[in-house]
């Protein structure tokens, strides 16, 4: 039994990281922020991941801010901490991660290179063997995995979640598929940027968790939308998506980092100052976030 068998159910909550006026890590506001959306009701905390910021953290404050994340959970939901970079870098994370008690890791992608089906699969085996934490393989931007290689990943028994920010769904179903002829088992994760847009196509391939980054911000929308998908209300899905979900896509697609800085200015919108985002993103400029909470007010009408 591993630590994560059977806890991955629901909405997957990815919190931002707080930072002060000067940029300096803020754990007291993080912390308010990750209890705030504790008590919504999330299946998993997924802390400093791409919503997070992993790649403006360094290692202390990666600890300091996975730690606040597991003190805040105690045990309630499970805790996964991102990694990534290459080797030696993501195994000082991975131990970092087990040190300050998360329950298993979210592998991203290793910094910049493309690397060939074989070395992704030593790469990934090597951070799998790193720890006794579980761990999720995210498939996006240079990582591109083969059905084949998927299965051999899932042999490992450290290995227990696949999540694809690809969006290649012939892809995905025949990864799925190959898994399970294998005999072996994975979780599967919709990682898309703003995963309700793909939720029903996911879901029909039998990919139905999803991370969704509206929940640090409206977690009523959030969880209004979870409820009607996992109950197959697609009349409600609809409205949803239509009322809130597609304006708020077309404002984020505006510039290139809104899929964090936009989430960041959101939670912000809603009462608690996380901050900005560290460069190289930039923040929205004051007309986006007049927009984001036009958008927000105008879902919060739907579901009212």
């Amino acid at each position: 039994m591993t630590h994560l068998d059977g806890r991955l159910d629901g909405l997957m909550f990815f919190p931002v990281t707080a930072f002060d006026r000067s940029g300096a890590l803020d754990l007291d506001t993080f912390r308010r922020h990750v209890a705030q959306r504790l008590a919504d009701g999330p299946g998993a905390v997924f802390a400093c991941c791409g919503t997070g910021e992993f790649f403006s953290l360094d290692l202390r404050e990666y600890r300091a801010a996975v730690a606040v994340v597991v003190e805040e959970a105690a045990g309630s939901v499970p805790v996964i901490a991102g990694t990534g970079y290459g080797l030696p870098i993501a195994r000082r994370f991975a131990d970092a991660a087990a040190e300050a008690g998360a329950d298993g890791l979210l592998a991203m992608p290793p910094y910049l290179v493309r690397g060939d089906q074989d070395g992704l699969l030593a790469y990934y085996r090597d951070l799998a063997s790193r720890t006794d934490l579980d761990m999720i393989v995210y498939q996006r931007d240079n990582v591109v995995f083969t059905p084949e290689t998927v299965v051999e990943l899932a042999a490992d028994p450290h290995v227990i979640g696949f999540k694809d920010g690809i969006g290649d769904l012939d892809l995905m179903r025949r990864i799925v598929g190959a898994v399970r002829a294998s005999g072996h088992d994975l979780v599967y994760f919709n990682g898309m940027p703003t995963a309700e847009m793909t939720a029903q196509a996911y879901g029909g391939i039998g990919v139905r968790r999803y991370s969704s980054a509206v929940f640090c911000f409206a977690p009523d929308l959030a969880l209004a939308f979870w409820t009607a998908y996992d109950k197959g209300d697609t009349a409600t899905v609809d409205r949803l998506l239509d009322g809130f979900w597609r304006p708020y896509v077309e404002l984020r697609r505006r510039r290139p980092g809104y899929a964090v800085a936009l989430v960041k200015a959101g939670v912000v919108a809603e009462g608690t100052d996380v901050g900005s985002v560290r460069p190289p993103l930039s923040p929205p400029p004051p007309e986006d976030v007049a927009a984001l909470r036009r958008i927000i007010d105008a879902g919060l009408e739907l579901i009212a």
